[in-house]
């Protein structure tokens, strides 16, 4: 018995020698994480429960010469609301108010809203989407509702901020306007990114539930700070004119895709640049910029660049005569023809290169050359045809130049570079070169900005940059200056010759090269110049006497059935540029003042009418004008002004010549 007692009580012993250490190691284990390691677990746990979000700042705005708007961010809200942090007593209150107020802005029954509310509340939603993508005014309004207007904690009123990136004049330039985001990194806004961009805020946020998040403050911990402004060389007039232009030429030749460059001549700013790819449904959009990036052989546009070699060594003058014989030569087997069929005979050079003859220019170019290549290459180099211009914007081609010795070169190489073939270069550089002429022999590089502003003051400018002083001798420009002219009087573009306004300028068609390929049947062709595909383009300037402009236009795989030739593809694009450009801009340069606030809205406005409407507070006419200068001039007003779609003012809602409120938000409808 007495055994059986002694062996109970040691069982009890053990039992409460294991209860004891269990509750001692239990009481270390609270103080170790309530007092030894708190501030881990506390870590720990706001790592799980809370977390900061990037507020991206706002890229700086990209401007047009004249201070229009070509990109901007903007501001969306989504809003939503947590029903569960309502107090149930305010809830009760203030619901049917807050869905009228909600019916009444976004345009649906406050009954709606009031069901959706309550369903919410009955389900314990506390992400409930109210509203997506509301502008910066829309959200300031909805902030100011009923229960809202309470905050994160007391109203359940959760807001999430988005920055897009759009383009107010649409589609126009947008390659060269270019993007740097997801896609990678595309013309200017890629190329001056890091001053683009600014600096990105912090905001926290605490999770609500799965994959749901709501902001802790009503403010940022760390505010975004917007990045600088660009101003492009860019007019968004000439821009219109020369993508419509180009675009209607694209559509009824049916071409693969195409481009046009319109340069301020004594400076080198690319006024307009338009880039244009056609689609398997044949519309045409911005695919690439061909004009920075496609090298391809030019053609008779390259001539140029012979003749200007012969005058300037002195090997020929404009006077010279060339037999063309029949118009069919062959050098090493190969033949060379001309477009006119039986040849134009004896003739001048300066007829040569106005009527094209293939067979003229190679017979020049062979006879004075052919022993002494490498001083016909040295002239290219002196006129920026065998190396890139250099150029911010990513993605320039590579010109292809063939040299003595090296692979590529043979023993036509001379002659085929002499009227366009056998080397490559950019539409870009091509203008380079035709603008140096216009400028009396200085090659300036082309360029596409004017400078760098934060907050309306200019941080960096970008000056004319002259790349060759003087391309060739005054003599020689003078001569090459009347035979472009003569083109176009006399020469293969005299289809665009007007008596109205000069110009001056030289035609291209080139074959198309296609390497070894396999057909549609199955058969593989060997690679040679194509009958069937050819790159149509015209280069020059304009007025004659005192150049305001230079001009390129190239398209590519015209419809062989309506034409391919430069005169008839490329060159009525040159002149309809030319020509809306002769009448609708002026001639004295645009100045930008510095200012891209309302005071230069302010100053371009009709005085007189802004101090009428101004004096007598009433409403002013702003159908017609840029969305960016309408805002400006109707805040200066004490207005608030919603915006709705891209482009200029279709429409306001508030009627010319009404008292003006302020506080007062006026709706601007654009197209």
């Amino acid at each position: 018995m007495i055994s059986y007692k002694k062996s109970i009580l040691t069982k009890f012993y053990i039992v409460a020698a294991f209860m004891t250490i269990l509750l001692s190691l239990i009481i270390f284990r609270i103080i170790d994480i309530q007092y030894l390691q708190g501030d881990k677990y506390i870590k720990i746990s706001k790592e799980l429960t809370r977390k900061p979000f990037t507020i991206n700042a706002n890229k700086g705005n990209v401007y047009a010469s004249d201070g229009n708007l070509l990109a901007t961010s903007m501001s969306k809200f989504t809003i939503r609301m947590d029903v569960m942090s309502v107090a149930a007593e305010i809830f009760n209150k203030d619901v049917a108010e807050l869905s009228e107020s909600l019916g009444d802005f976004l345009g649906k029954s406050p009954s709606f809203f009031e069901k959706k509310l309550r369903d919410a509340r009955k389900f314990k939603n506390r992400y409930l989407l109210i509203a997506k993508d509301l502008g910066y005014n829309d959200y300031v309004k909805i902030k100011k509702f009923p229960i809202f207007k309470l905050g994160v904690y007391r109203g359940g009123f959760i807001a999430e901020q988005k920055t897009i990136r759009t383009h107010p004049i649409g589609k126009i330039a947008e390659r060269t306007i270019g993007y740097h985001d997801a896609r990678g990194e595309a013309g200017i806004e890629g190329a001056f990114s890091e001053y683009l961009k600014g600096e990105d805020g912090l905001r926290w946020k605490q999770k609500i539930a799965k994959g749901q998040w709501k902001p802790i403050n009503d403010v940022n911990e760390k505010e975004p700070i917007d990045g600088h402004d660009v101003v492009t060389t860019l007019d968004v007039n000439i821009q219109d004119i020369t993508h419509h232009a180009l675009l209607r030429q694209l559509e009824y030749f049916e071409a693969e895709h195409g481009c046009a460059v319109v340069m301020e001549t004594s400076t080198g700013e690319i006024k307009a640049i338009s880039n244009l790819g056609r689609t398997s449904k044949g519309k045409y959009y911005e695919k690439r910029n061909y004009a920075v990036w496609e090298s391809h052989e030019p053609g008779s546009t390259f001539k140029l660049a012979s003749l200007m070699a012969a005058l300037d060594d002195k090997k020929i003058d404009t006077s010279t005569v060339v037999d063309t014989e029949k118009g069919r030569i062959y050098i090493h087997g190969k033949k060379v023809e001309d477009s006119q069929r039986g040849g134009y005979g004896e003739i001048s050079a300066a007829r040569v290169f106005e009527v094209s003859s293939n067979v003229g220019i190679v017979k020049l170019i062979r006879k004075h050359y052919d022993d002494n290549p490498e001083q016909f290459l040295g002239h290219l180099k002196a006129y920026g045809l065998t190396e890139k211009i250099g150029l911010p914007i990513k993605g320039e081609g590579n010109p292809i130049v063939y040299y003595p010795g090296k692979p590529g070169w043979n023993k036509i190489s001379l002659e085929w570079m002499s009227w366009g073939y056998s080397i490559a270069v950019t539409p870009l550089q091509t203008l380079m070169f035709y603008n140096a002429v216009a400028n009396n022999g200085e090659m300036v590089k082309p360029r596409f900005i004017k400078e760098l502003r934060k907050e309306n003051r200019i941080k960096k400018s970008f000056q004319k940059e002259i790349v060759n002083p003087q391309i060739a001798k005054p003599e020689t420009i003078r001569k090459l200056k009347k035979v472009l002219e003569n083109v176009v009087k006399k020469g293969t573009a005299n289809n665009i010759y007007s008596s109205n306004f000069s110009m001056a300028g030289k035609t291209g068609t080139a074959k198309k090269y296609v390497g070894r390929h396999v057909n549609e049947k199955g058969d593989t062709i060997s690679g040679g110049y194509s009958n069937k595909r050819y790159v149509a383009s015209f280069a020059g300037f304009f007025p004659v006497d005192v150049p305001k402009y230079s001009c390129i236009v190239v398209i590519h795989d015209p419809n062989k059935k309506k034409g391919y030739y430069g005169a008839t593809v490329a060159a009525p694009v040159f002149k309809e540029i030319a020509q809306k450009i002769y009448t609708s801009t002026p001639i004295e340069d645009d100045v930008v003042d510095g200012n891209f606030s309302s005071k230069r809205i302010l100053d371009s406005y009709a005085n007189s009418e802004y101090e009428t409407t101004k004096n007598n507070q009433i409403i002013p006419n702003v159908t017609g004008m840029p969305a960016m200068d309408a805002i400006s001039l109707l805040e200066n007003f004490g207005l608030l002004v919603e915006v709705r779609g891209t482009g200029k003012v279709r429409r306001q809602s508030l009627k010319k010549g009404s008292p003006i409120k302020k506080g007062t938000t006026i709706i601007l409808n654009l197209s």
